[in-house]
């Protein structure tokens, strides 16, 4: 069974909709994801260098950053339901982490390895679009809500991929 394409068109019809909108202001929010993760990698940063020395300064410094950090994961994440603000958050660390590990591999001369984790991590950064702009995989009317939960592998490899292609195309930070 295949994803259904009402439930991508419904990804892509937020995302262009989102775009037509204001497509400046959606370019200043994927600047401003990629700023909110970097300042989730500056606090782990600064936890473990505030442990690995003993010196409670830099614990002060992760406050300030941290601070920081949810004022303007604030104005990405608006309006959210349940642990929404959490997933949202660990989505783009995770994404983040991915990417410097990834680009690790590369200087390692492990092109196979970055290609592998650069997909999982705009993988994990499309879904931040997909959930901010209220679009995760969605039941269609002859299926019980649960359907996106019941995806099989297969299915969500592929929704996965066709969600990374929509925020390719329609995501761009350099539109002016």
């Amino acid at each position: 069974m295949a994803v259904e394409t009402r439930d991508l068109r419904d990804v892509l019809d937020a995302l262009v909709a989102s775009q037509q909108k204001d497509r400046a202001d959606l370019s200043l929010e994927e600047d401003l994801c990629l700023g909110v993760m970097n300042l989730i990698s500056a606090e782990e940063h600064l936890f473990f260098t505030g442990e690995k020395t003993g010196k409670d300064d830099y614990f002060g410094i992760l406050n300030t950053v941290r601070q920081i950090r949810k004022e303007l994961l604030q104005t990405l994440i608006k309006d959210y339901e349940g642990e929404v603000w959490c997933i949202e958050k660990h989505l783009l660390a995770a994404a983040m982490r991915l990417m410097e590990v990834g680009t690790k591999k590369l200087q390692a001369m492990d092109a196979e390895g970055a290609k592998d984790l650069f997909g999982k991590s705009f993988t994990l950064y499309s879904l931040f679009w997909a959930i901010k702009l209220k679009t995760p995989p969605q039941a269609s009317p002859s299926k019980p809500p649960e359907k996106a939960a019941e995806m099989l592998p297969s299915e969500q490899v592929e929704f996965n991929k066709k969600l990374c292609e929509l925020v390719g195309q329609q995501i761009n930070c350099c539109v002016e």
